[in-house]
């Protein structure tokens, strides 16, 4: 089974779709999964700010969300999301597939081993080395300007970043910014599953040179809603070809050398 954190926009993606309600040690996910197929694949939705978008970044269940996952029999995830771009090159619009991130939220439940038994992921790299380059090859498929790796960089929210922050982040080389990222990612390769992202950029940073409107959260979510047709196709292209794909990536072992 795939699974897919989204937005609400992804609910009709799903043929056949039944609700389904997961507990976990960790409380309850943002919402019931939407489990159904896709592309004649069997795929476990979840939007991960709640059916009604009730959970901001900083609010998300992360823990839930991810154990759930692994206890619907999820072996793959694609975390689909929206970024502000850091750089001039990397346009609204355009698609890319992170393959680093640097992780600036805090207080957070970044993990499943904060005692008393205690677990030392190796991180090095956040993204599944087998399902990026996928992930890469649906996104141009689907027709989109894609950039093949970048590093993201996560902030607490609910807030944009200042002028100062953005310039901070642009400046140390980074190519974009996000929410959801992290812990995400790290939960997800806790448990042994494979974890890819895939960034819809929605808007400049604040801090990007050049004669650029602050960001909102409306021009987001316009610019989210125009490319979503888009990020479909991508995904057409990727849950296939994920699902047939033999899992001999460091994720299905990620854990054996963390004690």
């Amino acid at each position: 089974m795939i699974g897919v954190f989204g937005g609400s926009g992804f609910y009709d993606f799903l043929d056949g779709p039944q609700s389904v309600a997961v507990e976990t040690p960790y409380g309850a996910p943002s919402a019931e999964f939407a489990v159904g197929t896709f592309e004649g694949v069997e795929v476990a939705f979840l939007p991960r700010h709640g059916s009604d978008h009730q959970f901001p970044a900083h609010r998300v269940p992360f823990r839930a969300n991810a154990w759930a996952m692994k206890e619907l029999g999820v072996d793959r995830v694609i975390g689909p999301c929206a970024v502000g771009s850091l750089q001039m090159p990397i346009a609204p619009g355009h698609l890319l597939v992170a393959d680093q991130l640097v992780d600036r939220t805090w207080g957070r439940d970044h993990t499943f081993f904060d005692g008393p038994e205690t677990r030392h992921l190796g991180f090095a790299d956040p993204y599944c080395s087998e399902l990026r380059p996928l992930a890469v090859d649906a996104c141009r498929a689907a027709g989109a300007e894609t950039h093949d790796g970048g590093t993201v960089v996560v902030i607490q929210g609910p807030r944009f970043s200042t002028r100062a922050e953005s310039r901070d982040f642009a400046s140390s080389g980074w190519e974009i910014i996000n929410m959801t990222q992290a812990p995400e990612a790290q939960l997800i390769r806790e448990l042994e599953l494979c974890y890819v992202n895939i960034s819809v950029i929605t808007d400049y940073d604040t801090g990007v040179e050049g004669e650029i409107e602050p960001v909102s959260h409306a021009a987001v979510l316009e610019t989210f809603n125009a490319t979503l047709e888009t990020l479909r196709g991508a995904l057409a292209h990727l849950i296939p070809a994920a699902a047939q794909t033999a899992r001999e990536c460091q994720c299905a072992t990620g854990m054996a050398a963390a004690g």
